[in-house]
């Protein structure tokens, strides 16, 4: 290649006016925000180390080591390179614990989040092309569920339905469809009235086609950033659900549970109660920033004051 070509490849790649694909302008933007960048590799690490958690934790979760009880950290000087995080009370390893109680509280945050996300996107078009029959009584029934906080409502919902995985899965997406169908609806009407839409609906297209392929595209982004908020809420109510014994139930590892069951041990024990508490804190601000960082990534105006 000869110099002056080479001199006009570099040109091009340092002309700020060259256009990025929207992929490659998204993920540029997302990885200007350092935090989020940050954030996103640290939850992915934690889902990777759920999902292979039976290969690569050191014990059985239910395993009990009777006697290994109360055995403190690895770099405490009573500890046990064996345990490195040491052992619970009735003398299980609280790193394998760990892990897989990962698996419940992210796999319950990322279940429930799509259970409430699809059904709230789908009520809150509805009633955002209907606006007369539809809209009223839907939005009635969301205002209702909203005057209950989200974790009272989930209890209720528990107490019907009884505790377990999936059933609190179930749970935590029904307190949360009323924000999607509330920020859908008004993404929506706010897409309606644009010249895109008339010349659509000129053109032919269907209330089923303008719905999903011409105003629904345009809505993802706030659905997408509520969404990973969402995420971390779903986290919070499910050690909440757990460390009052109403979720996932033991012996399956849960980040909540553990937190309950070493209540009576938090001064014999701190990491009992350490351990689990931080890893709920990393994940929940965790995925805060990454949705910090999708707002920004995703929002034009936020993206060129950048």
């Amino acid at each position: 290649m000869t110099s002056s070509s080479k001199a006009s490849v570099d040109t091009r790649r340092a002309d700020p006016t060259r256009v990025l694909s929207p992929g490659r302008e998204f993920w540029n933007a997302f990885s200007a925000h350092r935090g989020a960048h940050a954030a996103f590799l640290v939850l992915l690490a934690l889902a990777v180390a759920a999902i292979l958690s039976p290969w690569i934790a050191p014990h059985d979760p239910t395993f009990q080591y009777r006697d290994s009880l109360l055995v403190p950290p690895a770099w405490s000087p009573q500890g046990s390179s064996r345990f490195l995080l040491g052992t619970d009370e009735l003398g299980r390893d609280l790193l394998s614990r760990l892990l897989y109680g990962a698996r419940g509280s992210l796999g319950i945050g990322v279940a429930s989040v799509f259970m409430s996300l699809v059904p709230g996107t789908l009520l809150g078009l509805i009633s955002a092309f209907f606006p007369r029959r539809a809209a009223p009584p839907i939005m009635r029934v969301m205002d209702v569920m909203l005057a209950l906080p989200g974790i009272l409502l989930a209890i209720c919902v528990i107490t019907v339905l009884g505790p377990g995985l999936s059933n609190t899965a179930i749970a935590i997406a029904i307190g949360a469809l009323p924000g999607y169908a509330r920020l859908s609806r008004a993404a929506a009407l706010s897409e309606i009235g644009r010249e895109y839409v008339t010349a659509s609906r000129v053109a032919g297209a269907g209330v089923v086609r303008l719905m999903f392929s011409v105003v629904l595209p345009n809505c993802l982004g706030p659905l997408i950033v509520n969404a990973t908020m969402g995420f971390s809420s779903a986290i919070l109510e499910t050690a909440g659900l757990g460390f009052l014994g109403l979720g996932v139930q033991a012996p399956t590892p849960e980040w909540g549970g553990m937190l309950s069951a070493a209540r009576d041990y938090s001064e014999a024990a701190p990491w009992l109660v350490l351990v689990p508490g931080l890893t709920i804190l990393v994940s929940v601000v965790c995925a805060n920033l990454v949705g910090d960082g999708l707002r920004d990534a995703l929002d034009p105006k936020l993206r060129r004051a950048h």
